[in-house]
């Protein structure tokens, strides 16, 4: 399956990073939080990063101005069913995140990986909430996400070689290293 757009859900630090990288690399990405306040204040920081690296010679103002036509936001998680992967960076809640997992679960193709950027819960954990363990992982990015180069993605007891592998390969389209770490808080 070709991924060529992206959910990404909680519009705080690690989520607009998350969007900014993803939506640079060339992906649609749908950005989405519980308020309109907090996806406009991700929508100006990451304008705000994407000029510094205009300044800085390191992007050209159409690549910039490209990535941002990339970028959509939405309060609503019911927005993210066509999406072709999911980046969840909401609040490190376990119960949170449980319930947001069962409900993507529910609204996206059977075939989406739901990867979790958290770096304290158990994705064995998080990927019992849904009927698609084998595509549940930890993709944790590394802050500030657009200078960082690290991930880390976490498998779970039952993630599948091939989510992981899914994952490497996006790393790789993202200019990030991938490093797979065990599945302990």
């Amino acid at each position: 399956m070709a991924i060529t757009r992206i959910g990404v859900i909680g519009a705080g630090t690690m989520g607009n990073g998350i969007a900014q990288v993803f939506a640079q690399a060339g992906f649609d990405v749908q950005l989405v939080d519980v308020a309109q306040p907090m996806l406009d204040r991700a929508r100006t920081t990451i304008d705000r990063s994407l000029a510094k690296f205009v300044e800085k010679g390191k992007l050209a103002a159409a690549d910039r101005d490209a990535t941002l036509s990339r970028l959509s936001t939405s309060t609503a998680v019911d927005d993210l069913a066509g999406v072709d992967y999911v980046v969840e960076a909401i609040v490190e809640h376990a119960e949170v995140k449980r319930d947001l997992f069962a409900r993507l679960d529910a609204i996206t193709r059977p075939d989406v990986i739901l990867a979790t950027n958290t770096s304290s819960i158990s994705i064995t954990l998080i990927g019992a909430a849904t009927k698609r363990p084998d595509k549940v992982i930890g993709m944790h990015f590394m802050n500030p996400v657009p200078l960082m180069g690290l991930v880390e993605l976490i498998r779970g007891q039952a993630t599948s070689d091939e989510s992981m592998q899914t994952a490497f390969g996006l790393c790789v389209k993202l200019g990030k290293t991938g490093v797979e770490a065990a599945d302990y808080p």
